[in-house]
């Protein structure tokens, strides 16, 4: 998913963690609210901080969880995942899958239809999938669709964009083929840069996503009534949507407000339903007191808190130097600590429930003596005698300004090194890193579904549009490569268990820790659906 944690963590920090240090009132968190009106009546209206201005909601464009939480309200795939995260027929009424697992058909709901009325149709489909593997369109998820035969082709350059594997069979039935076999194809079409996008609006104006009113044109249980930039954002429930029955609410006000304990402050204040990730976003300081309160849920997410290297820097390009900054981190004292919120130490990129829960240490926490070792190393192969200073940065917020900090000083005290510090607002910082317009640099990785393949995929190609270390390596694309055709379940683990050896072993990307979503909401607040990928679905949400 990639989902960048605008976190924003955003994932997701989604895609996610945005820890703050802040301190909060002696209120009760817990207070039966009835939900929505601030008045006690059981109004079907949910308030919830989004925390910042989504970077899009054109689903070609949308990269972070910020936007993708606002476009799983709005839109709609051809699946979506339920209650339970798995995937399940959505605008497709019925998929057909060949015996050979490459070819999918989808049959779309004669009663799909966008907000202005039009039908959704298997041309809307195809012209979204395509816009995104146009290149000239710089979708940064266009990987997402190297899945679909002919596609990776096409965005490079390679290929023809009407010969990938997406076929119109007639207004209703749309026709897939996959370059290779792929078990979790439904999932991928639950996320959303599988999304449609309505055709004909589309073609009529490009801006069409860049304001609320008659050009936003969607399909999911709500329609967007009102964006107001940096400010909020107002869903209304959609009365065009083919499932409306099962949509409770009638209105979600969604704020933006990058400060957790203002975001707190609200919810004691019954201004807000929901308070915390992973949509939002609890000062790091108010975690204690809410857990010994029993008001705080904890939940495990699929993602990794990371800092990435820029390997195009000189210092940086170096291997040795990149592992002698991870080890260097003392990654317990950073979730016991800073962050709070039972986060547990990352020593591998990919987190052990992708492999099954499966214990996943790829090096040791704290490893000071070797980190030494390995700077002292690097600077000779360098011709260097000591390191520059180096200039850490971070989307604004005070959870990751804490961390940056607590790196700071260990990097300091550890290895002798000066780091600096630079935080910028989300929309300028993800802009700086697709630019190569940092260091080292802070980011978070939710998994767009549940396999190691999401956080591995990224590093494949130095040009991919989420690989913003510019690493890359010949034998790394080769395993990669050879985990989308294998069909035996142990061999393509094995397969992508030496891929993830060779990027520890290379570290273009130092892991911290992996999340957890910790939020409280409102007493009354009913059947809010929250899966490990970060994904917050309020389709079902209601209040008693």
């Amino acid at each position: 998913m990639k989902k960048r944690l605008s976190i924003l963590f955003s994932m997701l920090l989604v895609m996610s963690l945005f820890l703050a240090a802040c301190g909060f009132g002696d209120s009760d968190s817990g207070s039966g609210k009835e939900g929505g009106s601030g008045d006690g009546s059981k109004e079907q209206a949910l308030r919830v901080n989004i925390k910042t201005e989504p970077f899009s909601l054109n689903p070609g464009l949308a990269n972070d969880n910020v936007s993708g939480n606002v476009l799983r309200q709005t839109f709609e795939g051809l699946t979506r995942l339920d209650k339970d995260g798995k995937p399940t027929e959505a605008m497709a009424e019925k998929i057909n899958v060949s015996e050979d697992k490459l070819t999918y058909t989808f049959k779309i709901r004669e009663d799909a239809k966008w907000t202005n009325g039009d039908p959704v149709t298997a041309q809307d489909f195809e012209y979204a999938w395509k816009w995104v593997l146009d290149a000239k369109n710089e979708s940064q998820y266009a990987e997402m669709l190297y899945y679909v035969k002919g596609g990776e082709a096409a965005h490079k350059g390679q290929g023809n964009i009407d010969d990938v594997g997406i076929k119109v069979v007639d207004d209703k039935t749309l026709e897939v083929t996959l370059d290779h076999v792929t078990p979790y194809f439904l999932e991928l079409t639950a996320f959303y840069t599988y999304f449609p996008v309505n055709k004909k609006v589309a073609e009529a104006n490009d801006k069409w996503y860049t304001d609320a009113g008659e050009n936003y044109v969607s399909n999911g249980p709500f329609k967007m009534s009102e964006w107001k930039h940096s400010d909020e954002i107002v869903l209304e429930a959609n009365d065009t949507y083919w499932d409306k029955d099962a949509v409770k609410l009638d209105k979600i006000n969604m704020y933006m407000i990058n400060d957790p304990s203002t975001e707190l402050s609200m919810f004691e204040k019954d201004e807000l339903d929901w308070a915390g990730n992973p949509i939002g976003q609890l000062p790091t300081d108010a975690i204690p007191q809410l857990k010994d309160k029993g008001n705080l849920n904890i939940e495990v997410k699929t993602g990794t808190y990371m800092y990435k290297f820029n390997t195009q820097e000189e210092a940086l390009s170096n291997a040795k130097i990149r592992k002698a900054l991870t080890y260097a981190i003392d990654r317990k004292a950073i979730v016991e600590n800073v962050t709070k919120a039972e986060q547990v130490p990352a020593l591998a990129m990919v987190p052990p429930q992708a492999y099954g829960d499966e214990k996943n240490e790829l090096f040791k926490d704290a490893d000071v003596k070797e980190a030494k070792k390995l700077l002292d190393e690097g600077l000779k192969e360098l011709g260097m005698s000591e390191l520059p200073a180096i200039k850490i940065s971070y989307n604004t917020d005070e959870g990751h300004q804490k961390i940056a900090q607590a790196i700071q000083d260990m990097w300091t005290k550890n290895l002798g090194i000066k780091a600096e510090l630079n935080n910028q607002e989300w929309n300028v910082y993800i802009d700086e890193l697709q630019k190569g317009n940092y260091e080292v640099a802070r980011m978070g990785w939710v998994g767009d579904f549940n396999d190691p393949i999401t956080f591995l995929e990224m590093f494949k190609d130095k040009d991919g549009g989420n690989n913003d270390t510019f690493w890359e390596n010949a034998e790394y694309k080769k395993l990669i490569d050879a985990s989308r055709g294998e069909t035996d379940v142990e061999k393509r683990l094995d397969i992508l268990k030496q891929a993830e050896q060779i990027l520890m072993d290379e570290m273009p990307a130092a892991p911290i820790y992996y999340y957890t979503d910790a939020w409280i909401q409102s007493d009354s607040l009913k059947d809010v659906t929250v899966l490990s990928t970060g994904d917050v679905q309020f389709k079902w949400a209601h209040f008693e």
